[in-house]
């Protein structure tokens, strides 16, 4: 039978998906989770940058970046400005300080496009999760196993949780473009 918790989950991991994906979107204040992206050449391979040094947010326009191994300090410098997030770190010993710049009001617009297309890109994994759910609900009512009512009234509980999911995922869309047009 059609398991309702499980569609639920892997909606509710479109949402947690656009949450990451918005944490990695540079508003005009600094914040820890802006470095997650950054993927850092280190030791023959490559690793997010979590794994070889501590970032943190001393003021608003800062962020501090404490490598562990002294030997990667020039790795993660380079790394963070490769990373197309438009920052120029500067290393000082094994820390790393990387200024957060105003942002422009063009590179505004151009962050709420690339919002509202994550934003998009979730609202359609709920909807695939959706589609997922009411064809297993019509084969099961094919093959006999359940009733007309019970795929109908199930049907309605899939969509109600389609529209919870997709509304959360405009409410988070509303509340980060606030956030990008607000700095």
């Amino acid at each position: 039978m059609t398991d309702l918790k499980d569609l639920e989950r892997r909606m509710d991991g479109a949402i947690q998906k656009l949450h990451d994906d918005f944490a990695g979107l540079r508003t005009g204040r600094a914040s820890a989770n802006m470095l997650d992206p950054v993927q850092v050449e280190a030791y023959g391979s490559h690793m997010p940058l979590n794994q070889v040094a501590n970032v943190t947010t001393p003021e608003a326009r800062m962020l501090v970046v404490n490598v562990w191994d002294k030997s990667m300090v020039k790795a993660v410098e380079k790394a963070i400005a490769n990373s197309n997030l438009g920052l120029n770190p500067a290393a000082d010993g094994q820390t790393i300080r990387v200024p957060v710049p105003e942002l422009s009001e063009e590179r505004r617009k151009e962050l709420t496009k690339v919002a509202s297309q994550y934003a998009e890109n979730a609202k359609v994994a709920v909807r695939n999760v959706r589609r997922d759910g009411m064809d297993s609900l019509k084969k099961e009512e094919k093959d006999g196993d359940i009733s007309e009512d019970d795929q109908r009234r199930l049907g309605d509980e899939i969509q109600k949780m389609t529209d919870k999911h997709v509304a959360e995922a405009d409410k988070v869309l509303a509340d980060k473009e606030k956030d990008i047009m607000s700095v």
